[in-house]
């Protein structure tokens, strides 16, 4: 039986790693070397999650523990995964191992720079393999505060105010959160505990009154609009580690909990605000599209895409049918793989050139073919071209929101639809300003390719992105049951809601 503990004590014992070894190339070795069986045991959960279900285990979630927290108040340190939470895992291992590669040649306080990112790596794991809301909750804030000090030590440009903004703007995400967390106590029998969801019904009208709070609350970790503009500062501020982490993992966090949380535990609600979810991610996707287009810097477009691309994953959750919960679940894997991806190849760029702004760079595809080819290949799986994840992702999503059957909802799925041309714009213009053509500058020439370690975070990413397009089946073959037993509770959640209407 997989311990999930042992999840979250790798990065502990990482953490503790650091802070005993003197010297850089030890604090490198101890970084990798945590991050790399990180993934050796996500891979291993992945294994060990199919061999569940090929026994015929039907448990929504799987490798439960549970200890006692604060008995008296019905808090348990609870944890177990669904094919969901396994996905997210899988995610998360290959960006922190990816993070730590690129990051190899920090130099200034490269300890506490890899001891943020390995606290980090502890909180994600934590939150996604925790069952109890009051543990969710706590592995949430555990990654704010690093997020804070990476960008405001490490970061470039505005790095004090995009940090301050960041943290201000996710704290209030997590107030509101907070607030939904203590109305689903009190009015759900209680408890904390997410698998008592299905015998503990909580009333409909305290649903209407909370569910906001919820789904808003994750929605800013998330980038909805209009609580959005903490990311397009915040990422292109922060180190390039630190910016693959924001949206590789922890903008996931906020997809997560809409799903997790707010949809699953309040199931009428979520149908009552479906129209509203639908609308305010129809509006990310084209703002974030259309914004983008508007963009000079390159981090800058990485961004406020990924403000687009992260309300397909807000548009999914809302069309509330399994096809498009599948679809959202997929573009949060695929998108965290190819941001992190993007946000690496343009940390290798401003690396050589010492500058983001797309007019000033041209033919580094001629001086450095390796990191040209990267760059081009997370541009192309961003606009969704077919063999890679961004494909899969989101035409899973179009297919759920067409099978809605509402016109609402059919004009919101075409709309997204219509965004991936905007997306075929600013991606095409910006590797074809920065990437072909001439070589700007004399010095170009010199520039070296991508060392050992930009190579290796490189092919990571790539291995997931193209398994994912090649073979989607490798994920929703886990995703499916998941995604099922959720939608027996939404299905109820709407036969109850027709009834309360009629």
């Amino acid at each position: 039986m997989m311990n999930l503990n042992i999840l979250v004590a790798i990065p502990i014992l990482t953490a503790f790693g650091l802070i005993a070894v003197k010297g850089l190339s030890r604090t490198r070795i101890v970084a990798f070397t945590g991050a790399c069986i990180q993934l050796i045991l996500s891979v291993f959960l992945f294994f060990a999650y199919q061999a569940e279900q090929h026994k015929g285990n039907t448990d929504q979630y799987v490798f439960t523990q549970q200890y006692d927290w604060f008995p008296t108040l019905g808090i348990h340190y609870q944890v177990g995964v669904d094919g969901i939470s396994v996905a997210m895992i899988l995610l998360t291992a290959f960006v922190v191992l990816a993070g730590v590669l690129v990051s190899w040649k920090q130099e200034k306080w490269s300890k506490e720079f890899f001891l943020l990112l390995t606290l980090l790596s502890a909180g994600a794991y934590g939150y996604f393999i925790a069952t109890d809301l009051f543990t969710l909750f706590f592995f949430l804030e555990v990654a704010v505060i690093p997020k804070f000090l990476l960008i405001g030590i490490w970061g470039s440009g505005k790095k004090e105010y995009a940090a301050m903004k960041l943290a201000l703007m996710l704290m209030g995400g997590s107030a509101l959160v907070f607030v939904g967390l203590i109305g689903t106590y009190f009015w759900g029998g209680y408890s904390f505990d997410m698998q008592a969801a299905d015998t503990i019904q909580m009333p409909v009208d305290k649903q209407m009154i909370f569910f906001p709070f919820l789904f808003a609350g994750f929605g800013i970790f998330t980038a909805m609009f209009p609580f959005h503009t903490w990311v397009p500062d915040g990422h292109s501020s922060a180190p390039t580690a630190a910016s693959m982490f924001l949206a590789g993992i922890s903008m996931k966090l906020g997809g997560y909990g809409c799903l997790r949380a707010a949809v699953f535990l309040m199931p009428e609600a979520a149908h009552a605000y479906q129209g509203a979810i639908i609308t305010v991610a129809a509006i990310a996707i084209i703002y974030g599209a259309f914004a983008t287009l508007m963009q000079t810097d390159l981090k800058y477009i990485n961004a406020y895409s990924s403000v687009s691309h992260c309300g397909f994953v807000l548009l999914g959750i809302g069309m509330l049918n399994e096809t498009a919960i599948n679809g959202a679940v997929l573009q949060m894997v695929s998108h965290g793989l190819m941001t992190a991806l993007f946000f690496a190849a343009i940390g290798m760029v401003y690396e050589r050139t010492h500058t983001r702004m797309v007019k000033d760079i041209s033919g580094m595809l001629k001086a450095t073919p390796f990191i040209g080819t990267v760059f081009i290949l997370a541009g192309l799986c961003s606009l969704g071209l077919p063999g890679m994840s961004g494909f899969v992702a989101e035409m899973t999503v179009f297919m759920g929101g067409w099978q809605a059957g509402d016109a609402l909802y059919q004009f919101a799925t075409i709309l997204a639809c219509a965004s991936i041309v905007v997306t075929a714009v600013y991606i095409l213009r910006a590797a074809g300003k920065t990437m072909m053509g001439p070589i700007l500058h004399s010095e170009y020439s010199l520039f070296k390719d991508a060392g050992w370690n930009e190579r290796g975070a490189a092919f990571l990413l790539l291995a997931g992105i193209f398994i994912m397009g090649l073979a989607p089946f490798v994920l929703t073959n886990i995703i499916y049951p998941g995604t099922a037993d959720m939608m027996q509770r939404i299905t109820e959640g709407s036969i109850s809601t027709f009834e309360l209407l009629k």
